[in-house]
Formats: structure tokens, C-alpha cells, sequence
């Protein structure tokens, strides 16, 4: 796939556009954000990365607009399980509702840049050495285990070494001045806990990184489409964080779902490393339609087993509050 540099700009420019447009309606005046306001926004931003999809599949082919879609539903799922840990940080930070909209947009700001390094050393490594592909499904893999294996652990968030630094290195006001990063008290420049719980929320997301971006390069190895669908999956990530809300915790066995799913892409990888290789006969490899098929499969039936899962979870509590 030849992506020329007028199509990087004017994607780059697009994308600046939609956060334009996003700060000039939501963020000009602070304010708690409705689940109404929320559900528009997704639909919007969805409608969006399908359109872009649309126009990836007709310009350039189906293949390209398959990879697009699975990667940018494998992102959006696995972004999904990071509000959780999004919560536990706005919630250990007491972050005013009025805030926390701003909060998580220059926060994923932050990571979407991070990530664009991440992309561009991946790409780089990927050209030129085919053992990372091992190394990329050896980290899924990894990961996945890790994810069944925590499940059942009580999830308490603790300041990251950045974060941490970032205290040690600057005095922070212990009231919150608004959505200022900066205030100056006694002639002395200090941080607000809005510049630190956005330093909070973009180094978690750095960390998500970790997984997120080997999962998508074990679906395209196209770093345009690697980075849209990032960049896609991460700008909607902020208005389904307000959609969601509470729901995100009855999502139960949503971990399980991309534990498999990440486990399924590590495979992917080995097999692609494999073929690469000579080592495997060609019919081995995983196209692109099963990719998806598999990926769309397990997080419906992980998403409709949870919300079973929660509403029998309810029935009891309430038989139980009334025989009591």
C-alpha cells in the first residue's frame, strides 16, 4: 500500500480538525458531560472511522479496508477495558466532573503522540528484521496470560514512576484552580492536580501501548492504517468513557474476550514469522476475513455473557434485599 505525503497530511490535518471542532463545542465551557451529549459524540466519531474505512476500501482496495476495521475494532476493544483503570485514576485524583472531559482529551493527546513513535520504531523494525514479529506475539501472548491471571484482583491504582517524577520535580496545589496546569503562589510556579492527573492519565495509556500496538501490527503491517486506526479508536475513546460509566464494570468477562483475542493475534504472528521464513505451507497463514471474523465473534459473546452475567448478578442482590 503507497501512501503519498499530501494523504499523511491531509489525515493529520483531518484529525486536528475533529479536535478543533471537539474543544471549540464540549471543552469551550466546562461542563459536566450528559450521556445524551455522550452518545451523539460516539455516534459521530464512529461514523467517522467507518467513513474513513469506507474510503481506505474503495481508494485502495478490500484487503487495506479489512485491516483497517479489524484493527480499529481490536483498538476500540482494548481501550474499553483501559476506562476501567481511567476511573480508578480520575476517582483517586477527585477529579470534578466539570474537568474530567479536558482531562481525558489532552491526556490521549499525550499517548496518541507517544504512540506515533511507538508506530514509526515498529514499522522501521518490522521492514527490516522478521524475528520481531516473534517478539511482538511473544509480548501478546504474554499479556494475555497476565490478563486471565489478574482477573480477580482487586484493581488500586498507584502513581507510575513518570508521575511520581513529575511531584517530586514540581510543588502541587492541593485545590483544584479550574482547568489551570500552572498557578504561581509566592512568586513560586506550581502544578495544579489537573496537569498531574493528565501526566496520570497519558502515561497509563503509554503503558496500554504495550499491547495495543503489537495486537494491530499482527493485523497490518501498513503503518498508515496502524495509526489511523489508533488514532481513531483513541479520539472516541473519550466520549464512550462518559457513555459507558458504570456499565464498564459489568463487563466481566470482557478481559477474557481480548485475552483470547490477544492470544489469537500472537499466534497470527508466529504463524506470519513462520511463513516468512519458508517454515509453514502458505495455506497456514491467517487472511485478514477470519482475523475479523474471529475478533467480532468473541467480543460479542463475551459482551452478551457479561451483560447476562450482571443481569442475573441483580435479580439476586434484589431477591436477596427483599427476603432480608
Amino acid at each position: 500500500m503507497s501512501v503519498p505525503l499530501w494523504l499523511w497530511i491531509a489525515t493529520v490535518g483531518g484529525l486536528l480538525a475533529l479536535i478543533a471542532l471537539d474543544l471549540v463545542i464540549v471543552d469551550r465551557k466546562p461542563h459536566e458531560v450528559t450521556t445524551g451529549e455522550a452518545a451523539r459524540w460516539v455516534i459521530f466519531y464512529v461514523a467517522v472511522a467507518v467513513a474513513f474505512g469506507i474510503g481506505v476500501w474503495v481508494f485502495a482496495g478490500h484487503d487495506p479496508g479489512v485491516q483497517f476495521f479489524t484493527g480499529y475494532i481490536t483498538e476500540y476493544s482494548l481501550s474499553v477495558d483501559n476506562l476501567f483503570i481511567f476511573m480508578i485514576i480520575m476517582t483517586s485524583f477527585k477529579v470534578p466532573a466539570i474537568h474530567q472531559h479536558r482531562v481525558l482529551l489532552i491526556g490521549i493527546l499525550l499517548a496518541l503522540a507517544m504512540r506515533s513513535v511507538f508506530i514509526a520504531v515498529g514499522a522501521a523494525l518490522i521492514a527490516q528484521f522478521v524475528w520481531v514479529f516473534f517478539l511482538f506475539g511473544a509480548v501478546l501472548i504474554w499479556t494475555a496470560i497476565s490478563m486471565v491471571r489478574n482477573k480477580d484482583e482487586e484493581e488500586e491504582y498507584e502513581e507510575n514512576a513518570l508521575t511520581r517524577w513529575v511531584r517530586k520535580l514540581f510543588p502541587v496545589t492541593e485545590e483544584w484552580h479550574g482547568h489551570k496546569s500552572f498557578v504561581k503562589k509566592d512568586g513560586k510556579r506550581w502544578i495544579t492536580p489537573m496537569f498531574l492527573v493528565i501526566v496520570a492519565i497519558g502515561s497509563a495509556d503509554l503503558l496500554f501501548a504495550v499491547d495495543s500496538i503489537p495486537a494491530i501490527f499482527g493485523i497490518t503491517q501498513e503503518a498508515f492504517l496502524v495509526f489511523t486506526a489508533n488514532a481513531f479508536a483513541l479520539m472516541g475513546l473519550r466520549q464512550l468513557y462518559f457513555l459507558l460509566g458504570g456499565l464498564v464494570t459489568k463487563l466481566v468477562y470482557l478481559s477474557y474476550g481480548l485475552a483470547v483475542i490477544l492470544a489469537f493475534i500472537g499466534a497470527k504472528l508466529f504463524l506470519h514469522a513462520l511463513h516468512e521464513y519458508h517454515v509453514v505451507p502458505d495455506w497456514l497463514d491467517i487472511n485478514n476475513w477470519v482475523s475479523l471474523g474471529v475478533i467480532v465473534v468473541v467480543l460479542s459473546v463475551t459482551t452478551v455473557a457479561s451483560l447476562a452475567k450482571a443481569k442475573k448478578l441483580e435479580a439476586a442482590e434484589q431477591e436477596s434485599s427483599i427476603s432480608s
